[in-house]
């Protein structure tokens, strides 16, 4: 029987998200409604979605080699595995969640300490009870299958511990952030025995090379440009290169073709400098991967 991976891919808010990740490294991986195993254009792996809470107990049990799952999940859980790789992407964005303490506007719980004899639902029991226990406070948890930020509005908890991105729900909601619990992010895991496996484990870091290679060059952009030669150096010093830039010699002894990589941000307030100090022809090119 040819070797194949069995690869996790999370079910829910970070499906989407993992999907093109993957897309960008390279792999198109196609899921039909009532199906938990996608398609994938790869002979060697095959794919099941897993919701990211149960994640890291199928791959420590062996039925899953390697998946994707958040860090907070593996605390919960307390899973067994191996961390690959720290990829930092969310649903909606590059940024790490937040795993934070709410409760209504008027509350009044103004600290962690004010929790004593409260009840908080949340998702996250393990590690809530635990960060309570560590502090000697006495509260009720409550396990919340969803709809979490309801049970406070609702007056069924007085506080709750939910996850979140930017805060703009939990204010829809005329809820108040008291503080954070815990920042957490995607991983890649595998399972120890899979990384036995001299075939599995050179397929799981290639895997974790090109993830990380498509979340790097998100955040970065080609600049190619031509430069009078009696221009370079003042060029070249506006320019926050991750290396050296490339330069090359045009047709003629007057021009230099230049390019460099930088941060997708710079762009904006970088263009009108390079354009000052006497570059010409400025193109910007996005880049789908990027190994450092």
């Amino acid at each position: 029987m040819p070797n194949h991976l069995k690869l996790g891919i999370p079910k829910g808010s970070l499906e989407t998200a993992t999907k093109e990740l993957f897309s960008q490294a390279g792999w198109d991986i196609a899921t039909r409604s009532r199906n938990y195993f996608p398609s994938i254009d790869d002979p060697e792996i095959r794919c099941t979605l897993v919701r990211s809470q149960e994640m890291g107990l199928y791959i420590a049990n062996g039925t899953i080699d390697a998946g994707l799952t958040g860090q907070d999940w593996l605390a919960e859980t307390a899973a067994d595995v191996a961390v690959v790789s720290e990829l930092v992407y969310s649903k909606a964005s590059n940024s790490p969640c937040r795993w934070v303490l709410i409760v209504k506007q008027d509350s009044d719980i103004r600290t962690v300490e004010d929790l004593r004899g409260k009840r908080i639902a949340t998702e996250l029991v393990a590690f809530t009870k635990n960060f309570l226990k560590q502090r000697n406070i006495n509260a009720t948890v409550d396990f919340s299958w969803g709809a979490t930020e309801a049970k406070v509005v609702d007056g069924l908890a007085d506080a709750a511990v939910e996850i979140t991105e930017t805060g703009s729900t939990i204010r829809a909601h005329g809820l108040r952030i008291v503080c954070d619990l815990l920042h957490t992010h995607t991983v890649f895991v595998a399972n120890h025995e899979a990384l036995q496996n001299p075939w599995k484990k050179q397929k799981i870091e290639n895997i974790a090379l090109l993830l990380e290679s498509a979340l790097t060059a998100r955040d970065k952009v080609l600049l190619k440009m031509n430069v009078p030669a009696k221009r370079l150096a003042q060029v070249v010093k506006q320019l926050p290169s991750l290396h050296a830039p490339t330069i090359n010699q045009l047709y003629g002894d007057d021009w230099l073709a230049l390019e460099t990589v930088v941060s997708r941000g710079e762009v904006r307030d970088l263009m009108p400098v390079l354009k000052a100090a006497g570059a010409e022809g400025i193109l910007e090119f996005a880049l789908r991967k990027m190994v450092v």
